[in-house]
């Protein structure tokens, strides 16, 4: 792609600035925003995107039917719909299962074409349609259909396992005819119907869910998106990303446009003059990916950048530096949590030794053991963890749901270190045996990730020094080799995090607590028993339950019941942070926007 001559003077700006003396005057550009960070983007198109750096351009390009409002990751605001749809003002219907969406008229996309309901159900459908591997779209399937993606659809209409990719034009109309049915157009209304109810189904489609976005259906068929025809499932579905014709094109109804996109170091974005809101207070954003702190530092104190990525441990540097605000304390939607494997896979794996309870090794049922898990979990250090390695950025959590979500709150239960308590559930599990045999474990971490190293160094200082026969290990390994670990059943006890696709309970029930989650499904048989006696009734009960106080109730018994069992060992919720220029103002955090929205800024 030819750069333009903009393009080409916003980097000149960006490399002058450095090279030139750090004395110089600070520099405000009234008419450009710019965001220096780390990383780059997986990929442009809405429905293929699934990471933070992707959706924080979609986020600017892109629009959805609503968005959240403020701070708030519960109440709502209209987007390209005219009204949130709620009970009380009747478009939502059929005890929770339709949801009615009004459609803006007078809408454009970036392009002049007039947005318009079909804009709409094409979108969805074609986003269930690609669903392609390891992608969002099963938070479309699970609330509309009740399955997991186009494959569990194809199973169910077909009686036969057969991939959507071999399907028969007439076999892709079956299919199609039940993708169809839930979701409508009516009139100037979008109508989706739902398969049961499901209360977090506004969160799904809400502005910061990429999977939500509205694409021009005219355009995108231009490109080479799905052509819309019921016969061509097959030609569409789960493409390869580099051959998704949205891969690296855009447009959409928001506030800005795509300008370039050079992955891995740089996004420039232009402002939409013809948006339908008020037009955005800048004419240019440039995201730029710098890895080095040093430089990002730089470009902040010259006011060359207007908001910068800053690490935990870098945040002293910028404190005091003149012109600058930082904004703390902010919750996010994320957690990290010690993982400890009920059934471990002890077959040709060196991380349990001899695979016994001989002293040399630990046996496969190992974390099995209530008075096991509560050993490892009394022995952990949460205040050092906390102090030292988050420097207090971090809220200490007491199961798997964050704040401020239902089922917690500021005062519920945490687990504190009780070397004591610890060493009496020890002395306990299997019935006394392990204390006098001793064990040897070995706990592992993803190179390069500091701080669930230090968790594990954290176990093995206090395990080891309660009872000389303890004996634990700690080896890094490459998040490849950590996530097989995980997926083959060789994982002990190691330490993962979760990053909420979005703010409902039962987005953190279900991959810690279900037997079949994306956390509790490699823990083996033994877990998938308790876990379907005790918790996945209650699991179904709260997503299938309106009442929001019921819920509440719901997910605060799931929560005690996580932390009384000590079914993992529950540690934190990390709080982040925002680094800009004095000048930067209207910005507000709200855990569920992807980065960057440079439509609420102005420089003044």
């Amino acid at each position: 792609m030819k750069k333009k001559i903009g393009v080409l003077l916003l980097s000149l700006v960006l490399v002058f600035s450095l090279a030139s003396i750090v004395g110089a005057q600070e520099v405000k550009k009234e008419d450009t925003l710019t965001y220096v960070t780390i990383g780059n983007q997986n990929t442009l198109d809405p429905h293929f995107s699934y990471d933070t750096g992707s959706a924080e351009i979609i986020y600017n390009v892109y629009e959805n039917l609503i968005a959240y409002q403020g701070e708030s990751v519960t109440e709502f605001v209209p987007l390209l719909a005219t009204e949130v749809p709620s009970e009380d003002n009747g478009l939502i219907k059929d005890d929770g299962k339709s949801y009615v969406f009004p459609i803006r008229e007078g809408v454009e996309f970036s392009n002049g074409n007039p947005l318009t309901p079909e804009d709409v159900k094409y979108s969805i459908l074609r986003g269930m349609i690609n669903d392609r591997d390891g992608g969002p779209i099963w938070m479309l399937y699970e609330p509309l259909l009740g399955l997991t993606g186009l494959q569990d659809l194809v199973s169910e209409v077909l009686g036969e396992d057969i991939s959507p990719a071999d399907l028969s034009s007439e076999q892709s109309a079956e299919v199609f005819a039940e993708l169809e049915k839930v979701i409508e157009v009516n009139g100037s209304n979008v109508v989706f119907h739902l398969r049961q109810p499901y209360p977090p189904f506004l969160n799904i489609l809400a502005q910061g869910a990429s999977w939500g976005s509205v694409i021009d259906k005219e355009w995108s068929i231009e490109q080479g998106a799905w052509d819309g025809s019921p016969y061509t499932i097959a030609e569409y579905y789960n493409p390869p990303k580099e051959d998704d014709p949205l891969y690296d094109k855009m447009m959409g109804t928001g506030p800005f446009t795509l300008e370039e996109w050079e992955n891995g170091d740089h996004v420039y974005m232009k402002r939409n003059d013809n948006y339908w809101r008020r037009t955005a207070n800048f004419k240019t954003v440039v995201i730029q990916n710098i890895d080095e702190f040093s430089t990002r530092r730089l470009l902040l104190q010259r006011g060359d950048a207007d908001i910068i990525y800053v690490p935990n441990q870098f945040l002293s540097q910028v404190e005091d530096m003149d012109g600058v605000t930082i904004t703390t304390g902010i919750p996010t939607q994320q957690n990290m949590v010690g993982i400890m494997n009920w059934e471990i896979n002890t077959k040709g794996n060196d991380n349990v030794g001899s695979g016994k309870l001989d002293g040399e090794g630990v046996p496969s049922n190992f974390f099995a053991d209530k008075d096991v898990r509560m050993g490892f979990i009394k022995a952990f250090n949460y205040k050092a963890f906390i102090e030292d390695v988050r420097m207090g950025n971090s809220i200490q959590i007491g199961g798997p749901i964050v704040r401020p979500l239902l089922g917690t709150s500021e005062d519920q239960p945490v687990y504190h270190q009780d070397l004591a308590a610890a060493e009496e559930h020890f002395k306990n599990a299997f019935d006394g045996e392990l204390w006098e045999k001793g064990f040897q474990i070995t706990l592992l971490f993803n190179t390069g990730n500091s701080a669930r190293q230090t968790g594990a160094d954290i176990l093995k200082t206090y395990i080891e020094g309660i009872n000389p026969k303890f004996k634990v290990d700690v080896r890094g390994i490459q998040w490849s080799s950590y996530l097989d670990a995980l997926v083959q059943g060789n994982f002990t006890l190691g330490f993962m995090g979760w990053l909420g696709d979005f703010p409902d309970p039962h987005n953190w029930v279900t991959p810690y607590l279900a037997g079949d989650g994306t956390f509790g499904g490699y823990k083996g048989d033994l877990y998938k028993e308790w876990a379907n006696e005790t918790v996945e009734p209650l699991i179904e009960e709260g997503i299938t339950t309106v009442d929001p106080a019921k819920r509440k109730e719901i997910y605060k018994e799931l929560q005690t019941i996580a932390f009384e069992e000590g079914i993992d060992l529950w540690l934190d919720q990390p709080t982040g942070h925002n680094v800009r220029r004095t000048w930067v103002k209207g910005w507000y955090p709200n855990a569920m926007r992807p980065g960057l929205d440079a439509y609420i800024l102005d420089k003044n």
